[in-house]
């Protein structure tokens, strides 16, 4: 494959970075074409700002991280955040913006994510997988050459089951990189999602690039976790002896709802 298409569609702006950045700032780097996508427009996470002005700042973070990471574009829907539901007009949503894109893989949250905004998202991205290429649901976008691979990032969660890793990303070579893509959401990692985790004192503003750097890597941790369960493709990818020094991946489970692809070509999808 020559050049790819990759989407990936969160929930709210910033979950593309958390769980897609680093593999999409090395895509971007090889002249891949990737997007991002958020469901919702964010309008309910702060503590302090109104919807409407949260809503304006999160895109305005969003603009700086498309041109950060080398986007294509970065979409967010007009939904309220917490207010994404599962219906037909929000599947012709996704299925317009999908087949205006014509991506090659499609990744998003599982279905089993905490958030029912995640949840949500997910479903919705699921319902388009086949009839992706049915010519007469949403007629007035064109059905794609081919069908996209479905997927689904890293998560914690274990019930029903942990998350399988078809595909690892090492993103500790781009991990300046993808801190640097975090801090452009500002109103999220160094305001809202201190004070939702209980630190209601907590001041950025008295944070030096070191303290700021330390901050951002707590959402890092999980992706230690991520390397562990996608330990032997990463010793495949990069041999045995660096493959079991990397800490940092992010990792990928391919959908049973789309074609199924051999590991080492889904693998191949995501590497630059």
């Amino acid at each position: 494959m020559s050049e790819k298409r990759i989407i990936f569609i969160g929930a709210h702006p910033d979950d593309p970075d958390v769980y897609f950045g680093g593999t999409a700032i090395k895509l971007a780097k090889a002249g891949h074409k990737v997007k991002f996508l958020s469901l919702t427009n964010g309008d309910r996470g702060h503590h302090i700002l109104s919807p409407k002005e949260i809503c304006a700042v999160r895109r305005k973070e969003a603009d700086k991280a498309c041109r950060l990471a080398g986007l294509v574009e970065y979409e967010i829907f007009d939904i309220h955040d917490c207010h994404l539901e599962v219906n037909l007009e929000n599947r012709k949503k996704v299925m317009r913006s999908l087949r205006n894109f014509a991506p090659d893989l499609v990744i998003t949250h599982r279905p089993c994510d905490y958030h029912p905004d995640h949840r949500a998202a997910a479903q919705l991205v699921l319902d388009c997988a086949y009839i992706c290429m049915v010519p007469h649901f949403c007629e007035d976008t064109p059905i794609p050459e081919k069908s996209p691979v479905f997927a689904h990032c890293f998560d914690l969660f274990r019930d029903p089951r942990p998350q399988r890793a078809d595909a690892a990303i090492e993103f500790e070579s781009v991990m300046d990189e993808k801190l640097a893509l975090l801090s452009c959401h500002h109103s999220q990692f160094f305001e809202w999602l201190p004070w939702i985790s209980g630190m209601k004192d907590f001041d950025p503003g008295k944070l030096d690039d070191t303290a700021r750097k330390e901050h951002l890597m707590k959402w890092m941790q999980r992706f230690r976790t991520a390397a562990d369960n996608g330990r032997d493709i990463l010793k495949k990818v990069h041999g045995a002896e660096k493959g079991a020094k990397i800490c940092y991946a992010e990792t990928f489970e391919q959908s049973p709802y789309s074609i199924q692809l051999p590991q080492e070509e889904f693998q191949a999808m995501l590497m630059p």
